[in-house]
C-alpha cells in the first residue's frame, strides 16, 4: 500500500449497500474514504475537504450525479478533482454527457468492477502502478 496513505476518496452514492461496497473497495487498498447519500451533501464535503477523487452516482434524490459534476467541475477550489461516475444508465448520451461536464471516466454499475475502478484510480496516479506478475527471462 505504498503512497496512499492521506488519500481520501469521496463516495457520493445514495444507496447505503453500494456505498458500503465502494468503501470497503477502496479502504482494502488503503484509501480514506468518506460517504456522502446525496449530491448536495457531496458538493459540501467536496468543498470542505477537497477528496484526490469522487465516485459519483448519477441518479440520487435532492441534486443528480450530473447537477453535483456540474457544479464542482465549475468550482474554482474542486475543479481539479477528478470525478468518476457510476449509474446504472449504459448509453453512449449519457456517457457523453458526464465526460462533458468533466468527469474522467463513466461506468455502467450493470458491468461494475472492481479492477474496472481501481485500475482508474491508478491511471489517475492515485494508487500505485500494479506490479506485473510477469518476470523476465532474460539475463542481464
Amino acid at each position: 500500500m505504498a503512497q496512499t496513505a492521506n488519500k481520501l476518496i469521496l463516495i457520493v452514492e445514495d444507496s447505503p449497500a453500494q456505498a458500503l461496497a465502494l468503501e470497503y473497495l477502496l479502504k482494502e487498498e488503503g484509501l480514506e474514504v468518506l460517504w456522502a447519500p446525496d449530491g448536495e451533501i457531496g458538493v459540501t464535503l467536496a468543498r470542505q475537504y477537497l477528496p484526490d477523487l469522487i465516485v459519483l452516482d448519477v441518479e440520487m434524490p435532492k441534486m443528480s450525479g450530473f447537477e453535483a459534476c456540474r457544479i464542482l467541475k465549475s468550482g474554482e477550489r474542486t475543479a481539479h478533482i477528478p470525478i468518476v461516475l457510476l449509474t446504472v444508465r449504459d448509453d453512449t448520451a449519457t456517457a457523453l454527457q458526464g465526460i462533458d461536464l468533466g468527469a474522467v471516466d463513466f461506468i455502467p454499475k450493470d458491468v461494475f468492477s472492481s479492477s474496472v475502478l481501481l485500475e482508474t484510480i491508478r491511471q489517475l496516479g492515485i494508487l500505485p502502478p500494479r506490479i506485473s506478475s510477469l518476470t523476465s527471462t532474460e539475463e542481464p
